[in-house]
Order: C-alpha cells, then sequence, then structure tokens
C-alpha cells in the first residue's frame, strides 16, 4: 500500500484514509491468525490421528490381552510419553491461537463498525454520495464488508 497517493480517491480526507489503512491491517492480521489458528488445529487432528494409529497398531494390538501390560509397555518407552507430551502442546497451542484470534476478530470487527458509525461524519456533503465507491473497493480487494455493522 503506497500511502504516498490518495488510494480511495480524492473524496476521503486523511483521517478516514487513515481509519480505513487501520481497518485494513486489522483484517489482515485477523486473517494471519485465522490461518495460523486453522493449520495448528489440522496439524494437531493429523498427528493425534498418526499417534493413535501407531498405538493401535504397536501397542494395543500385540498387548490387547492386558491392560497392565498394554500400560506398561506404554510408560516403558519414553518415545510413548514424548509423543503424548507433544500432543498435548499442539493442542495447547490450538488453543491459545484459537483466543488470540477471537481477540484479532473482536478488534477488527469493532473498527468496522466504527467506521460504518461514524460514516455521516468520515464523508461530508458531496463524498456522502461516492462513499459507495470506497465500500465497492473495500469489499472487493480485501473482503471487508462495510455496507452494514452485522457480521
Amino acid at each position: 500500500m503506497d500511502r504516498g497517493e490518495k488510494e480511495f480517491g480524492e473524496w476521503t480526507d486523511q483521517a478516514t484514509e487513515q481509519m480505513l489503512h487501520n481497518l485494513i491491517e486489522k483484517k489482515q492480521k485477523f486473517d494471519r491468525a485465522k490461518a495460523m489458528h486453522l493449520y495448528t488445529l489440522w496439524g494437531a487432528l493429523l498427528a493425534s490421528f498418526f499417534f493413535l494409529y501407531y498405538l493401535t497398531k504397536f501397542v494395543l494390538g500385540p498387548y490387547s490381552y492386558s491392560f497392565s501390560v498394554v500400560f506398561s509397555v506404554f510408560v516403558s518407552s519414553s518415545i510413548h510419553l514424548f509423543m503424548a507430551l507433544c500432543l498435548v502442546v499442539l493442542f495447547g497451542a490450538t488453543r491459545i491461537l484459537y483466543e488470540k484470534k477471537e481477540k484479532k476478530e473482536k478488534e477488527f470487527h469493532a473498527l468496522r463498525c466504527e467506521v460504518i458509525d461514524r460514516s455521516k461524519d468520515l464523508w461530508k456533503e458531496e463524498a456522502w454520495k461516492k462513499r459507495h465507491l470506497v465500500y465497492d473497493k473495500m469489499k472487493k480487494e480485501w473482503d471487508i464488508n462495510l455496507f452494514h455493522g452485522s457480521k
């Protein structure tokens, strides 16, 4: 984004442009947080699937005649405990990234609603008739809907 020129046209003033740029930045941060959460979640699910498959094939299958033997085989190998600990950490990271994603979504939505609520102050007189061009550009290029406040 080159901020040297008027990106949204001559009908937006500098404060409005700054607000729209802040909104774009919040949206990009939210999108990154959403992607990180999704990748971590899928990684955790995939890793847990493979771990459960491994346990079924190499621990539960051969030693299924006794729970105490299954438990002692599981605990006797440190790699089993290490893999279980890695899965716990991975699911914990997924939870933390989910909370960060929710926080960024709230921040983005609050700023978006503020732009919508203050639209009468941001675009006055002749610019009010041209604001739909800015709204269309925001929707088309950055997937930010400024036409109404609901998600």
